[in-house]
């Protein structure tokens, strides 16, 4: 089960296994969080090259700051931010990426905690360090090199993010602008409800299917940074799509990477292949 409501985090509350981990902004974190959470900086810890070293590079440094919190490979782990966000969405995607076996969103984030009834506090320790040994699960990440791969390909869907700005270039993000050739563009937002909590499977099956996205194909999601498109590949799983994966170099990747194709787009929802 990836999202949990807040009886049951509250539930597990005394599981010594359990880390809740707020990957809100310092200062919210520190005006009130949810009973034994850890605080994590999601956004500190990002990556603009898909190259191998790059990579490596990258995947140390979540998992020695995971390590830091606390959070160790048997660890069930329980992210939440504000409402159900991208950056929780990230730091779940993350953990999969890693093989971690529990790992859990608090759907609609310190929001739907509060709305349950439950308290919050200010109150925080320091966590004991440990090593947070992983085995990389690659089948969950992309690099610019797949979607080169994947362009053109009818197993494969490239799905975009993004705000419409962006799709259609008139955003200044990067050195160029627009999306990539063949692109699927549905924006991150559409997967949540008015409440920011996911909408229900079937709310969000046929979405997808109204966009001709079906669990048949291989989906890569992108959007600028790896976070929004993260949360897309949430709501992938929540449907039981098996073959999802997360281009994480991004926008900011693709963009700014020399010799990479590129496609200003005028349909909202496709882009051309050329």
């Amino acid at each position: 089960m990836i999202l949990w409501t807040p009886e049951i985090l509250h539930q597990h509350l005394s599981d010594t296994q359990l880390k809740i981990v707020d990957v809100r902004q310092g200062e919210a974190y520190a005006n009130g969080h949810i009973p034994g959470a850890q605080h994590f900086s999601v956004y500190g810890i990002n990556t603009y090259d898909t190259d191998k070293a790059s990579l490596r590079s990258f995947v140390h440094s979540w998992a020695f700051q995971l390590g830091r919190c606390g959070v160790g490979p048997q660890s069930k782990v329980v992210f939440y931010e504000d409402l159900s966000g991208a950056t929780a969405a990230r730091a779940h995607w993350f953990l999969e990426y890693f093989g971690h076996k529990q790992v859990h969103i608090l759907d609609g984030g310190l929001q739907a905690w509060l709305e349950a009834g439950y308290s919050v506090t200010q109150n925080a320790q320091l966590p004991e360090p440990v090593n947070y040994d992983y085995t990389l699960q690659n089948d969950r990440v992309a690099s610019y090199q797949d979607i080169l791969n994947a362009i053109g390909q009818d197993s494969t869907i490239i799905l975009d993010t993004r705000a419409d700005d962006e799709w259609f270039g008139t955003r200044r993000s990067a050195l160029r602008n627009g999306t990539i050739p063949g692109a699927i563009h549905l924006e991150w937002v559409h997967n949540l409800d008015a409440k920011g909590r996911f909408k229900s499977v079937e709310q969000l099956r046929q979405l997808y299917q109204n966009m001709s996205i079906t669990d048949d194909k291989e989906v890569i999601a992108l959007c600028n940074t790896g976070y929004r498109s993260a949360l897309a590949c949430v709501a992938l799983r929540l449907m039981s799509f098996s073959k999802v994966r997360n281009y994480v170099g991004s926008w900011q990747e693709w963009g700014n990477r020399e010799g990479m194709p590129i496609i200003v787009p005028k349909d909202p929802v496709k882009a051309p292949l050329q």
